[in-house]
């Protein structure tokens, strides 16, 4: 069945009904995607270069790349050393991959794989099977499978541990079961022992269980059914009780089990990440605090039954788990690398295993590091993403690095104006090749020396011309400052195409100001869905982060603590007058907003919060009670136990403050932020009788306001509301 989206408008006390509305301008559906498909093919003209694989050879001496030229692709083989081009190959064909083998380099083509060598390809032969890359998605929480398996051997096969009625048995070969531990009811033993080296004992989690909340849904128009149909998701929410695990130690010599220290894990979110040192006596495990205040690393010496916090992380805000943490134990846990943002900025730092000091901070400085891409305990140096060390440069540009772990000393890999990618080492690892871009310059690719990160050779740059020939207006970066004159602000700004200097243009912000991330776009994409979406429509569109987000320091972060509806937006107000100084085409007297989940909460929070400076708002499925969403994403920000802040940051408690034009939209199907959070911002707007539309989506999920109807209705909204550009004051 096809299913077509409905609206209403909600006016004073009752729901009236409205026929979709179809701007002059856009011509409905078909006259919007005519617009967006028109531009969009334009924004994709050809860039040369834009995306250029590269393989290694296994001797590091060569390595071979695409090139694009007047006259095509070809392969380009050069001498890593020197970046000297050895030889130009035109393959005669076309070629979905290459790599190099012991016999030479190999091309993949639709007839089959070739090898080049001695000058010639050689027939093709069946392409081998490529396996899928492994599916790595994960959750934020670990959700332990609720099935009691009936047992588990040893690794050496001699003992078998199993749950019956309950109780822990233990079972040796030929020798009758005996009880570890009889069921007390207040937990259940569920997952894998998890053995020490000696086999000589083992741990395990025992688990509290709990009846989670569960979140209803009605799917109004299934496919292919008349009749509705109903299910459940298991959705715990903030304050919610949870399940919750503590591990125990038991002993094959028939030793008194040693139960967790519940003073060490009180509160506990997350316990999880158990493991035994190689003496078959220690064992850690990390715990996670309830609010996320805390996250320790708790050591069991199993032998003297002496269990302490080895490694604490304690914040009077938040720790970001989820965001923030990286741990690896070196040496058996003599020496640990830890991740914290202790000294205020994201930093990684080397700790003594024995006591969690520290040895030494391996990063410092106002900078952070971005990830931890790959440690090599052997050569004792980590490589790392980083962020801010470049002076002058917009400091959320990606770069690269290496540290010593044994002197800290810091060696840069990139130094490029843009932020970098698809960084690749070479077999031998001598070499490695980066990408860096812009969001106004396109990829360069190049190669480097690893020992210093010299430059060797541009392996290939991107060649825009034939974009800029078509007038296409590349996004603009800028940057101003905060409400108070101490931060730097960074956004970017796209103009519409035949953009008219002499006009005054309605300026929309696309925002998503969630804590887990910066957001801004950084590199090369002269097409950003959904935003050019709105710009090819005659609109200035422009994206900001403001305090509270991420992938700064630490007080630029965590200015969202129990802050969730400043969403840094006098940050945001004071770089739009700031940029409006230097494009007089944005009308500030005509500002909209767009997001969608947290970005929907932003959204809607610009008119309770901003009503004097935002104009109209679309809000796709917003989280806009923290309460109503999912535990660990609010929890996170917001703390716990649910306190007063909570009521206060809610775009509920505020309806009765919207100004300006409001459209709602969500997806009767959202298993991400649960729907009946806009249904309660509905219930409190009309309690304080104030007219605004919505749009729900029938048998749709989260996100559904960015289905291309969802976007035709809100730049039809947008144009209803703001209007089109008109001739700036005094032009002729």
């Amino acid at each position: 069945m096809k299913r077509f989206p409905w609206s209403f408008s909600v006016v004073m006390w009752g729901l009236a009904a409205l026929g979709a509305s179809v701007s002059a301008e856009s011509g409905g559906l078909k006259g919007f995607e005519e617009v967006t498909g028109k531009w969009y093919q334009v924004a994709r003209t050809a860039v040369p270069n834009e995306s250029v694989r590269v393989a290694f050879a296994p001797d590091d001496q060569r390595l071979v790349q695409e090139l694009e030229g007047p006259d095509g692709k070809r392969l380009v083989i050069r001498a890593t050393e020197t970046g000297e081009v050895l030889e130009t190959i035109d393959p005669g064909s076309e070629w979905s991959g290459f790599r190099w083998t012991r016999e030479g380099l190999l091309l993949e083509t639709p007839q089959g794989d070739r090898t080049w060598t001695e000058g010639r390809w050689s027939d093709p032969k069946g392409a081998a099977r490529r396996e899928a890359p492994e599916d790595r998605g994960g959750r934020p929480r670990m959700r332990w499978d609720r099935r009691v398996p009936a047992e588990w051997r040893s690794p050496n096969g001699e003992y078998e541990v199993a749950v019956r009625d309950g109780d822990l048995v233990l079972s040796e070969r030929g020798e009758k079961p005996r009880v570890l531990v009889e069921d007390d009811k207040s937990g259940v033993f569920r997952d894998a022992p998890v053995w020490s080296p000696d086999g000589s004992r083992f741990a395990i989690w025992k688990t509290r269980d709990v009846k989670e909340r569960e979140v209803h849904y009605i799917d109004s128009a299934p496919d292919g059914k008349l009749q509705p149909e109903h299910f459940t998701q298991s959705y715990p929410k903030p304050g919610d009780e949870i399940d919750t695990r503590a591990p125990w130690v038991f002993f094959i010599d028939g030793r008194e089990p040693l139960a967790p220290e519940m003073s060490l894990i009180p509160n506990p979110y997350e316990c999880d990440a158990l493991a035994w040192r190689k003496d078959s006596q220690r064992l850690t495990y990390e715990y996670v605090e309830r609010g996320f205040g805390k996250q320790h690393v708790i050591e069991i010496n199993s032998e003297t039954r002496v269990q302490r916090a080895l490694i604490q992380e304690d914040s009077d805000t938040f720790v970001f788990v989820y965001g923030n943490s990286f741990r690896r134990d070196l040496d058996d846990g003599e020496e640990i690398l830890w991740m914290s943002e202790r000294d205020g900025w994201k930093h990684l730092f080397l700790l003594n295993g024995k006591d969690g000091s520290v040895i030494r901070n391996l990063t410092e400085g106002e900078w952070i590091v971005r990830e931890v891409v790959q440690v090599d305990e052997e050569k004792r140096e980590v490589l790392l993403k980083i962020s801010g060390r470049e002076a002058d440069q917009d400091p959320y540009f990606i770069h690269y690095a290496r540290v010593s772990i044994d002197t800290g000393k810091l060696v840069p890999l990139t130094s490029a104006n843009g932020t970098h990618d698809r960084f690749e080492r070479s077999s031998g690892g001598s070499y490695y090749t980066c990408r860096w871009s812009r969001v106004d310059h396109p990829p360069v690719t190049e190669l480097h020396r690893w020992s210093d990160g010299a430059l060797i050779s541009v392996l290939a740059e991107g060649d825009d011309s034939a974009l800029r020939a078509t007038g296409w207006p590349l996004p603009e970066p800028f940057v101003a400052k905060d409400r108070d004159g101490k931060f730097d602000i960074w956004g970017i700004i796209l103009r519409p195409p035949n953009f008219d200097p002499t006009k005054k243009y309605p300026v929309v912000e696309n925002i998503y100001a969630g804590p887990q991330d910066s957001f801004v776009p950084k590199a090369w994409n002269p097409w950003m869905a959904p935003m050019h979406e709105v710009a090819v429509n005659d609109f200035i569109v422009v994206k900001i982060d403001g305090r509270g987000t991420a992938n700064r320091s630490r007080e630029f972060h965590h200015f969202c603590y129990k802050n969730l509806k400043d969403a840094g937006f006098p940050d945001r107000i004071a770089w739009m007058k700031a940029a409006a100084k230097k494009e007089p085409a944005m009308d500030l007297d005509r500002v909209g907003i767009f997001g969608g989940s947290a970005g929907g909460q932003n959204a809607l929070g610009a008119l309770l919060f901003h009503g004097d400076f935002y104009k109209a708002a679309v809000a796709d499925c917003g989280c806009h009670d923290n309460r109503m969403d999912k535990i660990w994403w609010n929890e996170q920000w917001m703390d716990w136990p649910v306190g007063p802040e909570y009521a206060d940051n809610s775009n509920v408690t505020h309806a009765k403050e919207l100004q300006g034009a409001l459209l709602l939209t969500v997806g009767e199907l959202d298993t991400n932020v649960d729907p009946s959070s806009t249904y309660q911002v509905i219930d409190a707007l009309i309690d304080a009788d104030k007219d605004f539309e919505f749009l729900p989506f029938t048998g749709k999920n989260h996100g559904a306001g960015e289905a291309r109807y969802g976007q035709r209705r809100r730049v039809d909204f947008f144009e209803r509301h703001l209007g089109q550009p008109i001739p700036a004051p005094g032009a002729s």
